[in-house]
């Protein structure tokens, strides 16, 4: 048995401060934690005591919001929607100069991922395997599943359609829908290469231009799958963790992860390059603007490519500040930017052509 290292499990709880109470998950282990709790007096050993579930408790308001870390962000139609810490899920209808807090949100547990299929249609997860949907651009929430058994969480979010989803997390931990949400399933994933189960923590599931689903994963792994059902394993040849993954509009699939790490593939996953980042902090999200390929990262990281990803531009904040996610605003020439402070009042500028 050994222990999850916190750079491992993902950079949404590296930064994050235990919420609701909940140990670090650097202490861990890869295997489910009991919930059984010591007999107490007068108890016998093989009788334990039942354990109550921990009652999910709704996001309070707080003027604070937009200064709460946040971990994912994306565009809702012309709306962006945040989500992060505290169950805080913040919108701007004005491209990003200003936020208010969603009006109800059922837990106040951390949010690590989002995904809108339209302006209306969305879904959040984060810890204790929560899935929250919502069909009024986020405005309101409601969950859809949760376990409070354990502190297994989803850290992703996709749907290619109102019916059809996916969500991953912590030890391999892959659900699927195909009713919008109403009901999720287990994918049971094959032991990658040289390991007898699948006990990888999956961080960011996305899909290319030709509808293929990626998964990064620990170990240099990405996951591939052409129908969602049935997953094989990529060896990109790196041995680290890939916290993030987008796909460019040109079909180019890029992953990003620890110290700076980003591979680059143009036949959909199927071979894999190491591009030329010049920094050594770790990649937290992707996007593009401009014809140009755009990255944030921790330390305060931002990176541009002319080239699709082959190679960088790097610029760094002179405060360090760790980002977290972005967003291009809808006239396609600035940046909105999230971090462990939340909204980021000056994003990186991205130079001309």
């Amino acid at each position: 048995m050994h222990t999850v290292p916190f750079l491992v499990v993902a950079f949404s709880l590296i930064l994050a401060r235990p919420v609701l109470g909940v140990a670090p998950l650097i202490q861990q282990s890869r295997h489910r934690p009991s919930t059984q709790l010591p007999p107490a007096p007068g108890l016998q050993p093989n009788r334990p005591p039942v354990v109550s579930p921990l009652m999910l408790q709704p996001a309070e308001i707080t003027s604070a919001a937009t200064k709460a870390m946040m971990l994912a962000a994306v565009k809702a139609g012309q709306r962006i929607v945040a989500v992060g810490e505290h169950g805080i899920v913040l919108l701007s209808d004005d491209d990003g100069a200003t936020f208010r807090q969603a009006k109800s949100v059922p837990v106040r547990s951390t949010l690590t991922g989002v995904w809108f299929i339209d302006e209306q249609t969305g879904w959040a997860v984060g810890q204790w395997g929560v899935i929250l949907a919502t069909d009024d651009a986020g405005e309101t929430w409601q969950v859809q599943r949760s376990d409070t058994s354990v502190d297994q969480p989803l850290f992703s979010v996709y749907f290619k359609d109102k019916d059809c989803g996916w969500v991953v997390g912590l030890w391999s931990l892959m659900l699927a829908t195909r009713d919008g949400g109403k009901t999720w399933t287990a994918v049971q994933l094959p032991a990658p290469p040289g390991s007898d189960k699948a006990d990888l923590n999956l961080l960011k599931i996305f899909a290319s231009n030709k509808g293929t689903l990626f998964v990064t994963a620990e170990q240099g792994k990405v996951l591939r799958s052409d129908d969602g059902v049935n997953w094989t394993y990529s060896d990109t040849g790196y041995n680290g963790t890939f916290w993030s993954g987008s796909a460019l509009k040109d079909g180019t699939i890029l992953v990003g992860g620890l110290r700076g790490t980003i591979y680059r593939s143009t036949d959909d996953g199927r071979s894999w390059m190491k591009s030329s980042s010049g920094v050594k902090s770790s990649i937290t999200d992707f996007g593009e603007m401009g014809g140009k390929t755009v990255v944030v990262g921790l330390d305060g990281v931002f990176l541009q490519s002319e080239d699709g990803g082959l190679s960088f531009k790097a610029t760094q904040r002179e405060d360090r500040l760790s980002l977290t996610a972005l967003v291009v605003a809808a006239d396609n020439s600035r940046l909105v930017v999230f971090s462990k402070q939340g909204v980021v009042a000056d994003p990186p500028e991205v130079a001309s052509r």
